[in-house]
């Protein structure tokens, strides 16, 4: 295995070498500024991670905030829908405009840019980080203070492309009750570590379903341990979520930017305070 320095190398041939690994790090749109880059991530599927995405974006939307949302979940879009928009997506001199919502909150996802939305992107790695980075240097965001980039599951090629290649300046990680929390937030939160991102806290969705009749809580998933992980890795936990169907029905609707999502409040308060 090739070490990973200098000491095998000649005056020629590392002519010009600091002996310091080269940045991966993508350039921004020329024509933008975006102030504070913000990964959704969870270690596996189905745990409501655009979920919490849309909620953050929505939340900060209402305070006054300049919000994107990058959609780089490329073969499982969903932002678009949630919150009504619909493409093509229009490109001009400055780069490919996002499509705004209703609320201003401007999106950009591989369904805004293809002919049917329905269509499955059947595409390799390599070819989906490239859009990723796609979404980076040629989209035109404008002035942003927070983008938001709701990642695929797990630890493969796109989250690595978005860590390696956007200025990432804090991630969420977002799970669930059932037995498998403890593998799945530690294989994103260590992921994170290896790649020097910080790490902000951890959400849990689907923590309990209210009784519409009683107010009883019940554990559809079991008791939580999220508390109990949180700890060990030092990490705090940014809020927990109960099933509610209005949420869903929002984002049928296509007006999730609506939802007043009460219980991710310190998760608000953390990026703030960025």
């Amino acid at each position: 295995m090739a070490e990973n320095s200098c000491s095998g190398c000649t005056s020629e041939s590392c002519e010009g070498c600091s002996g310091q690994p080269e940045s991966l790090l993508e350039q921004l749109n020329q024509y933008s500024s975006v102030k504070k880059v913000i990964g959704v991530v969870s270690g596996k599927g189905g745990v409501g991670k655009s979920f919490v995405t849309g909620s953050l974006a929505a939340m900060m939307r209402k305070q006054g905030y300049q919000v994107g949302i990058m959609d780089a979940d490329i073969t499982g879009p969903s932002i678009p829908k949630m919150f009504g928009i619909h493409g093509p997506a229009q490109g001009t001199d400055q780069g490919i405009l996002p499509i705004e919502a209703e609320d201003g909150t401007k999106i950009m996802s591989i369904n805004l840019l293809m002919e049917d939305e329905e269509a499955p992107v059947i595409w390799r790695g390599p070819v989906l980080a490239g859009v990723v980075k796609q979404f980076w240097s040629d989209v035109f965001w404008g002035d942003l203070d927070y983008l938001f980039v709701d990642m695929p599951p797990g630890t493969g090629d796109v989250p690595l492309t978005v860590f390696q290649s956007l200025p990432v300046d804090g991630i969420v990680i977002v799970t669930s009750p059932q037995d498998l929390v403890q593998m799945i937030v530690k294989k994103a939160y260590n992921m994170a570590q290896m790649m020097k991102i910080p790490v902000l806290g951890v959400v849990e969705n689907y923590s309990y379903l209210k009784c519409p009749d009683c107010g009883k809580e019940i554990k559809l998933f079991g008791e939580s341990k999220i508390d109990e992980i949180a700890s060990e890795l030092a990490m705090p936990v940014l809020g927990k979520m109960p099933l509610d169907p209005s949420y869903a029905e929002l984002a049928d609707q296509g007006i999730f930017y609506k939802a007043d999502n009460i219980y991710l409040g310190e998760a608000v308060k953390k990026i703030q305070d960025l």
